[in-house]
């Protein structure tokens, strides 16, 4: 079923909140006139007199008699407010809850509230969710990159955080262009450590499973990669399968069948994968494939999410400090928004995941 579309002013509304925020029409300048406005956008003055008030009663404009309209000067975040945006690339799948909940009980802890909104992992969404937190008197904001490998067209609005000096803080990865501190997982590492694993069991056909638009799956990757050469393992030529968020629940799927189809010499004899719950997903292939875990495959997840135990085999995976990370993330920006001194220059920390070692990997 299609969206109904906005009501005309509402379109207008969010286009004008997109030249505030963006700082194209810079506090106490003067904005066009409503003939101007209703010309540029085939609208009445009617309708553009309806959004433009709306904007004045919310405090965003304001009018000087005689001379027109103005962008009011930023709102500051009252102290006692205290609210904190939260900007996920999820709310309520895999891993994001525990993170949440880190971040949440730190601010509640702190005397702070939290604003909740997510992207579903879309860009659009994104610029929609930092226009919508933008409204509201924050002081600071964590958010989740969306797709952090394919650039960042919402640069406008991270540099608007940075004009009206919100203070602001990144989880699980950053924008490349964006000097702010982050919290992360030092996901080279992962990789690596995910291969050397197998290498050390004796395996020798080793398949990788990475999404690609976003910089953990290209840093997993990385690691899976320099595991080969570090040991001195063939990487087989077609062992690397990469994906996107849109593909995950079918490419990885098919590439693993057509793999584990070819003759017992040639076939893969571990998978690492990019997450737990493509290890799941890939599991079923296996079996699919009338092969088993892991007395033909041995597989590797990343996270130790829940989904890592609760399979007949239990799954061998890498740490992810989920619910430590979200209250990493809330204490740093707490100590951001009341200036407290840091023991790091620029506030960031990266923890190195730790295997866990289960019953889906076993020797060749």
């Amino acid at each position: 079923m299609s969206k109904k579309p906005l009501p005309k002013y509402m379109q207008l509304k969010q286009e004008i909140m997109g030249w505030i925020h963006a700082a194209k029409i810079m506090p106490n300048e003067r904005m066009p006139t409503e003939h101007e406005i209703a010309d540029q956008f085939g609208m009445s003055r009617q309708t553009v007199r309806q959004t433009l008030g709306e904007l004045e009663q919310e405090g965003w404009l304001y009018r000087v008699q005689g001379s027109g309209t103005y962008v009011a000067p930023a709102p500051k975040p009252k102290r006692e407010i205290q609210t904190i945006g939260v900007l996920t690339t999820y709310i309520s799948d895999y891993i994001f809850p525990s993170i949440v909940r880190g971040v949440e009980s730190v601010l509640r802890s702190r005397g702070y509230r939290m604003l909740l909104s997510s992207t579903d992992n879309d860009k659009a969404r994104e610029r929609e969710s930092l226009q919508m937190l933008l409204t509201h008197p924050l002081a600071g904001i964590i958010i989740e990159p969306t797709k952090s490998a394919e650039g960042n067209p919402n640069l406008d609005f991270y540099l608007s955080l940075e004009y009206r000096s919100i203070p602001f803080l990144m989880i699980n990865e950053r924008y490349m262009e964006m000097d702010c501190p982050c919290i992360k997982m030092d996901d080279e590492a992962g990789g690596f450590t995910a291969v050397e694993h197998l290498i050390k069991l004796g395996h020798r056909r080793i398949a990788g499973f990475f999404k690609m638009d976003d910089l953990q799956g290209v840093n997993r990757m990385k690691g899976f990669i320099r595991a080969h050469h570090e040991w001195k393992v063939p990487l087989l030529p077609h062992a690397v399968i990469h994906y996107t968020t849109e593909e995950k629940k079918t490419k990885p799927y098919a590439a693993a069948l057509s793999m584990l189809r070819q003759e017992e010499e040639e076939r893969p004899t571990a998978f690492v994968c990019y997450n737990d719950e493509l290890a799941v997903q890939l599991i079923g292939a296996i079996r699919e494939a009338g092969l088993n875990v892991p007395g033909d495959v041995s597989v590797v997840g990343y996270d130790d999410s829940t989904l890592a135990t609760a399979m007949e085999v239990k799954l061998t995976t890498l740490t992810h400090p989920k619910l430590d990370l979200g209250i990493q993330a809330a204490e740093t920006l707490i100590d951001m928004v009341e200036d407290k001194p840091s023991d790091t220059a620029d506030r960031s920390k990266i923890w190195k995941p730790e295997l866990i070692v289960r019953e889906s990997t076993r020797p060749v």
